[in-house]
């Protein structure tokens, strides 16, 4: 009789994520050590800790890339939320004309990102189509040089623009979220004289508050490394962001001694900048967490 010799339960899924974690060693994990060392070695390949830091702070526009992308970061987040919540709220009532909202609401997320960029940037000409439309009716007189926007006008300029594009799936996690809420406990509320205030503060938030953290997570770390709108629409340097400074280190002055280190050192602090919002976020949303469950 043969015996076969049977791989451990316990060993079994290792084996099956094994080719994962082969891929991710091979496809990711090397190019990242090796961007890692390029951060912190000279041009001449001695070890240094802060070097490519120091040439990172003096290289132009980096105060105004820090500050762009911060303010880009946390304005764009808040108004998209409000605008996704605004919406979320009212097409979970199923009113008459909600279906439609809901196709008009979607159309931004069918275009590809390339294609936004284009029918943005011809809008935004002078003879582009939003002047037609606000000269058509009578709201201006003069048209307006939209593209002429530079820093923080031209950041405002592109939370409209991105606002646009993303504030439809954040709408979608949020009316996916309000699907858990129990008509049941809307009528608790109000059969204990709460108000719609009172039952969306108290019942419809804390609902909604799983779906808020994990898009927010989602939505800070895309927001803190746009560029490709920023390029597409105003081209390099009119609104610098951090990761738009590695796109024109590597793309716009390409071969020149230290541009290589630059990109490497920026793309390298905005991860850093990533994980710590992300840790930030996470602890802030738990302490809060914590503090709402003592309080009940």
């Amino acid at each position: 009789m043969k015996h076969t010799h049977r791989i451990p339960k316990e060993i079994m899924p290792y084996l099956l994520l094994f080719p994962v974690f082969l891929y991710y060693a091979v496809f990711w994990l090397v190019p990242v050590l090796s961007g890692v060392k390029e951060v912190f070695t000279t041009l001449d390949g001695t070890f240094s800790l802060f070097s490519n830091f120091r040439l990172m702070a003096s290289s132009d526009l980096f105060g105004q890339a820090v500050f762009n992308t911060a303010a880009f970061a946390v304005l764009s987040v808040l108004i998209q939320y409000l605008i996704a919540l605004l919406l979320a709220v009212l097409l979970n009532r199923k009113f008459s004309g909600a279906k439609l909202l809901m196709f008009a609401s979607m159309i931004p997320m069918a275009i590809t990102p390339t294609a936004t960029a284009i029918l943005w940037k011809t809008g935004l000409m002078k003879d582009g189509w939003i002047n037609t439309i606000l000269m058509g009716m009578h709201l201006i007189q003069v048209p307006i040089v939209f593209l002429n926007a530079e820093q923080f006008s031209a950041v405002l300029l592109l939370i409209v623009v991105d606002s646009w594009t993303v504030t439809p799936s954040i709408m979608i996690i949020l009316i996916a979220g309000l699907q858990g809420l129990q008509k049941d406990q809307k009528e608790a509320a109000y059969l204990f004289g709460a108000n719609k205030w009172m039952i969306f503060r108290d019942v419809t938030l804390p609902t909604l508050k799983p779906s808020i953290t994990t898009s927010i997570i989602m939505r800070m770390i895309a927001a803190l490394q746009v560029w490709a709108i920023s390029v597409m629409i105003l081209g390099y340097s009119k609104a610098p962001f951090l990761v738009e400074r590695v796109a024109f280190y590597v793309d716009a002055i390409p071969g020149v001694d230290t541009s290589t280190k630059l990109a490497y050192t920026y793309s390298f602090m905005t991860t850093i900048v990533v994980l710590l919002a992300t840790v930030v976020y996470l602890k802030v949303s738990r302490k809060t967490g914590h503090q709402e469950k003592e309080a009940s």
